[in-house]
């Protein structure tokens, strides 16, 4: 009976075994997601040596130390699909505005992360200035804040924002050129919806300063 048994644990074990280290459930295809301004080709790649190894066995430490050259990558999961394909799901920083440096636009996340360089102005995000510090200064988290805190219809129409410190945020919207007094990025949801309150009442052709660095006591002055 303890044979018995002992054989049946044996062949259990054997049969796992196989399952394991069998060709059959080995890494054969890398499928790559969520990219944008990555090429996927590439991600594809640098997995894909690894192709041949059985899927039990894929170091993922290894995987992602290969991965980490690609500064675009916020993160990623990766997704085991028997018999033979990996999965990886990325996610890309997004940018939140571009930062000069001597003489180069660099396009940057929320965490000061570059995204990509450029000579001239980048379109379609806001110019980050920060008085001279860098991406790890107070004063450019607290922009970061402000940026990431406003509706996406009023985020949309922002040229530039300032701060020398991380109290004084203020920034400009498209158009006429509206400037936005914000203050620190204290209450700023609070701010944001006193802002997009004061804009819908306020002639879009009128030139002028909002001021929302009190959120409850915001004000428009004309120019």
């Amino acid at each position: 009976m303890l044979l018995s048994a002992v054989g049946v644990v044996t062949a259990l074990f054997g049969l796992i075994a196989v399952a394991v280290f069998s060709p059959i459930l080995s890494l054969r295809t890398v499928v790559v997601d969520g990219t944008n301004r990555i090429d996927p080709a590439e991600i594809q790649a640098a997995v894909e040596i690894y192709t041949g190894t059985p899927l039990a066995l894929l170091d993922f430490d290894a995987i992602t130390e290969e991965l980490s050259v690609f500064p675009l990558i916020r993160s990623y999961v990766t997704e085991i699909v028997p018999p033979d394909t990996l999965l990886v799901h990325v996610v890309e920083r997004e940018p939140i505005g571009s930062v000069q440096v001597d003489g180069v636009f660099r396009l940057v996340d929320p965490a000061g992360i570059t995204i990509q360089e450029s000579a001239e102005n980048i379109e379609g995000v806001p110019v980050i200035s920060v008085g001279g510090a860098d991406t790890s200064s107070p004063a450019f988290a607290a922009v970061t804040e402000v940026l990431l805190s406003l509706p996406a219809d009023v985020g949309g129409q922002v040229v530039s924002a300032t701060a020398t410190t991380k109290d004084d945020v203020s920034f400009v919207l498209s158009g006429v050129g509206q400037r936005v007094v914000w203050g620190s990025a204290s209450d700023s949801a609070r701010k944001a919806a006193l802002l997009a309150r004061l804009i819908s009442l306020t002639d879009a052709g009128r030139a002028g300063e909002f001021d929302v660095s009190a959120p409850s006591n915001g004000i428009f002055r004309p120019s």
